[in-house]
């Protein structure tokens, strides 16, 4: 009876918390994380890996996601085409999430300045939870003393669901500034965990740009960017802003992390104060970020982060090159 409570729970605990995407405070360094549009951006060859982890002082719990990913420039048709591979799990529930993404991005110049980049993904997802140390009441034969491996309780879960995924982005950019939109899960693909259930996943909407400011600019490699990224899915929002400096082949940021759509009394407008540094040498970017936690939620726990992406063609050994520097 009690791992039924427990598992009734967890079902509960699924459907309000694991059909949430992860967020990356990076995301500006890596934009391919929040807007597939960014495919073949540069017009040359990149991959790049990012690991987070989050542990939650005073419970059992840690988050750890990776990001991969892969993209190309294809000139003969003015597109970029992406692969990623998002990897996220939970150590309390042995809940995982695994999706494999397909993007294409099409460049549309505007005029001499701009350009529009319009952009679809196809994706293929899986999520899972251990639920094999679960015991039910019809599994036990205590006649035969033996514990049978199939259960007929009507609330016995799935211990994975597989779906097909469907989003669309934009992205509009000079050589200085860009401004994009993000939709994920358009299809609404059904991620219940209970057998014959029906939870239609959220569609995750994203707001985010960056802007370069007209102030320490003592050379061409030097600049200031206001960078901001507005998330939603369902109840849940996050709102990231702050600065990034840009030096020569280093890169300074401060973002603070808040939640603007305040849902409950316990809710927090700051939640995190994010400092992330980064460095580019011979085509690669490395960076590192701490979240320092400012609410109540996981006590004094924070977030790690960290990047590294390589350009195989350009090796552009500075941090904030605008589109096409660098290229033959």
């Amino acid at each position: 009876m009690i791992k039924r409570i427990v598992l009734i729970f967890t079902v509960i605990f699924s459907m309000k918390s694991y059909s949430q995407d992860p967020a990356f405070t990076q995301s500006f360094m890596v934009p391919e994380t929040i807007n597939p549009s960014f495919s073949g951006f540069y017009q040359t060859t990149k991959a790049g890996l990012l690991y987070k982890n989050q542990q939650w002082a005073g419970f059992n719990f840690n988050l750890n996601s990776q990001y991969l990913y892969f993209d190309d420039w294809f000139p003969n048709l003015n597109s970029g085409i992406g692969v990623s591979l998002m990897n996220h799990q939970e150590t309390f529930t042995n809940y995982s999430l695994k999706q494999l993404n397909v993007s294409w991005a099409y460049d549309v110049q505007i005029n001499y300045d701009w350009h529009f980049r319009p952009s679809v993904t196809f994706g293929f997802g899986a999520k899972d939870f251990g639920f094999d140390n679960l015991l039910f009441e019809d599994q036990i034969n205590i006649f035969q003393n033996i514990i049978n491996s199939n259960t007929f309780d009507p609330i016995a879960l799935e211990e994975n669901t597989r779906y097909v995924d469907i989003g669309a982005s934009f992205l509009f950019h000079n050589d200085y500034h860009w401004i994009g939109v993000t939709l994920r899960h358009l299809n609404r693909p059904n991620v219940s965990m209970v057998s014959q259930g029906n939870i239609p996943l959220d569609i995750f909407i994203s707001v985010h740009a960056s802007l370069e400011l007209p102030v320490l600019q003592y050379n061409d490699d030097s600049s200031v960017y206001f960078i901001t990224n507005f998330m939603k899915q369902a109840k849940y929002d996050r709102f990231d802003l702050g600065f990034q400096y840009v030096f020569d082949r280093f890169s300074f940021a401060l973002t603070a992390t808040t939640n603007p759509i305040q849902t409950s009394d316990q809710s927090h407008l700051i939640t995190s104060i994010n400092p992330i540094i980064g460095m580019a040498w011979e085509g690669f970017k490395f960076g590192y970020s701490y979240d320092f936690n400012l609410s109540k939620i996981g006590g004094d726990g924070g977030i790690s982060e960290f990047s590294i992406t390589y350009d195989f063609l350009n090796n552009k050994d500075c941090f904030g090159c605008p589109p096409g520097f660098g290229t033959n």
